[in-house]
This record gives structure tokens, sequence and C-alpha cells, in this order.
């Protein structure tokens, strides 16, 4: 083999081992001084959208069920149960696996369907809308990004590089802005019943960079018959 293609593919490999441990580093601090306290202020949040009815919340894109652990302490009657396209080495909730597209429960079949942070990272999140809303008796609650500030695609490309990539999550960087939201919600019939977009999620001065007008909570009514819509199978 040739000194330069040597040379080369040596270099390669040390940025590769040097954005890792950039990464790590990274994510590290994010670890601890972020994820608990986005945690806990997301459970409050959650506490109080999800409707007080409700006693069945099926949460897709789970991850380590960490919130819907803290949700739980604040609202104790919820049974809460995960999918998530891959498992944690440990988990707070029952977490079954599934495929990303097809939610395996019957019509109607909980009270809420929830989404943290996890419809930004499917290949179609119309599809998980259309499923969700299918599942769903009382509402859809969903906590996402929108893409309408000045740069925000970087800032939100960098958080889920950050928070995500070392554990392995597919990071397609889908972020819409909120007339996409609002126009798909539309599609599929769902109602928009709350809409929260100051979520202080982040401690001053991090909150100057990622809080903005990134985040969201929005509560979604799920239309009798939204299932049987005539909704295309894919959306963009």
């Amino acid at each position: 083999m040739p000194a330069s293609i040597i040379r080369a593919t040596a270099s390669l490999r040390g940025k590769r081992r040097a954005r890792q441990a950039v990464l790590g580093i990274l994510g590290a601090a994010h670890q601890c001084w972020i994820v608990r306290r986005r945690a806990r202020v997301l459970a409050h949040e959650l506490a109080t959208v999800i409707p007080t009815d409700a006693t069945t919340v099926l949460d897709v894109g789970c991850g380590d069920g960490m919130i819907d652990a803290l949700l739980k302490k604040l609202r104790p009657s919820l049974a809460i149960t995960g999918v998530d396209v891959a498992l944690r080495d440990a988990f707070h909730v029952p977490v079954t696996l599934f495929d990303g597209h097809s939610l395996p429960f019957p019509d109607r079949s909980v009270d809420v369907v929830m989404f943290v942070d996890a419809l930004h990272h499917a290949e179609d999140p119309f599809v998980l809308l259309r499923e969700a809303g299918r599942v769903a008796r009382l509402a859809i609650v969903l906590k996402d990004h929108t893409q309408d500030s000045a740069f925000a695609y970087p800032t939100l490309r960098f958080m889920d590089l950050v928070g995500n990539a070392r554990h392995g999550v597919a990071l397609p960087y889908n972020y819409w802005p909120e007339r996409k939201w609002r126009a798909a919600w539309a599609e599929l019939g769902l109602s928009l019943e709350r809409w929260q977009p100051q979520l202080g999620l982040y401690p001053f001065p991090a909150s100057l960079v990622f809080e903005r007008r990134l985040h969201f909570v929005a509560r979604l009514t799920p239309h009798p018959t939204s299932s049987r819509l005539n909704c295309p199978t894919s959306w963009s």
C-alpha cells in the first residue's frame, strides 16, 4: 500500500478518535448538568399536559424511561409503558421493541400516546403521528423542536450529537418548522388543544443559545375516525 494512503488512513482514524473523544467529554458534561434538569422540567410539564382522566400512557421512543419514572412520581395513577427501536442497558419502565413505523397496539387501546424528542429521529414523523392517532383514545402529547429561529438547524444538530450520538440513536436531523407541524396535524385530523413553546429546560446562560424558540410541548386530540382518514403514507 502506498505510503500516502497509509498516512491518509491514519489521519482519518486520528480525526475520528479525536471527534469521539470530544463528543465523549461534551456528553459527560451534558449528562451531569443538563439531562437531569431537562428530565425534571419535562416531567412536570408533561404531568400538567396529560389529561387528568388518563390512566394509560405509551411513550414512543422512550430511551431509558427516566422521564417516565419522574412523571409517574407526579402522576402515580398513570400506567406507563414504552416502545423503542433499540433497548438500553437499563430502563425505568417496561419497554417493547418495535420497527419504528407501526405501533404494535390495537386502535384506541391506550389513553395517551407520548413522544418526547422522538419524532425528529424518525425516518418519517408523519407515519408515526398517524399511528399515534390510531392508537390514542384521549390525546397525543408531543415534545419536539421547531426549526424557525436564526441558526436553529446547526444548534439542534449540535444538541442531538452531544445528547444522542453515544447511545447509537439515529440522527436524521429531521427538524420541522412550526407551520409544518401544524399542517401535518391538520392533515391527520388531530386537533391542537395546547401549545407551550417556553419550557425552561436550560439554566442561564445556556438558555440564551439552546432555549430560544427551539422547543415546544403540544397536546393533540385524535379525531374518532382519524385512523381511517384517507391520508398519504408519508408526508414532506
